[in-house]
């Protein structure tokens, strides 16, 4: 094989590389969970694959895990479940919620609690988002909405350590009652 071959052949696969790379991190992208607030489902330490490309499609869903910029401080990026979508209202009391008076039968909650009674309607382009492990979650309860704009993408499978694999139960029978305002 003469010289320039080869060197076109090493170019040719470094380029291809360099593309699969960028195709790869446009569409996914991981994320490491700190902290308890979306347990049992996550824990920390744990690794998360992010679909950044799936709200192109269609709409964030109640039920959907995903991960976003946190409104107060967009440096950092906060992983919660959507309870609440554009136009719904939010009501609480001191361990329930309800989604446009149905009353959400949440499996997935470490323990029900909410700091106190209260309600929310959510606007146009927003979602409400709440952490699993409820007493300890910083979420939407206390500090609003998310935007839509903030969203990076979906939260679909734990991929690390190898040991806790799985991908991430959107519970949508929870919310298949709840009628749309």
């Amino acid at each position: 094989m003469k010289r320039s071959q080869l060197a076109r052949e090493v170019v040719e696969i470094l380029v291809i590389t360099g593309l699969i790379f960028i195709v790869v991190r446009l569409v996914i992208q991981s994320y490491h969970i700190d902290g308890p607030s979306m347990q049992p489902e996550l824990t920390t330490n744990e690794y998360v694959m992010v679909n950044k490309v799936v709200y192109f499609f269609h709409a964030p869903e109640r039920g959907d895990v995903i991960v976003f910029h946190y409104p107060h401080d967009t440096t950092q990026d906060y992983i919660k479940r959507i309870i609440g979508i554009p136009g719904d209202i939010i009501e609480t009391d001191n361990t329930r919620i309800w989604v446009n008076g149905t009353l959400l039968k949440e499996p997935y909650i470490s323990a029900p609690f909410n700091q106190q009674a209260a309600k929310w309607k959510v606007g146009s382009n927003q979602y409400f988002v709440v952490g699993d492990n409820r007493p300890v979650s910083d979420d939407s309860r206390s500090w609003g909405f998310v935007p839509r704009d903030y969203i990076i993408g979906k939260a679909a499978a734990v991929f690390w350590p190898l040991s806790q694999f799985h991908f991430i139960n959107t519970y949508s029978s929870v919310y298949t009652d709840i009628k749309d305002n």
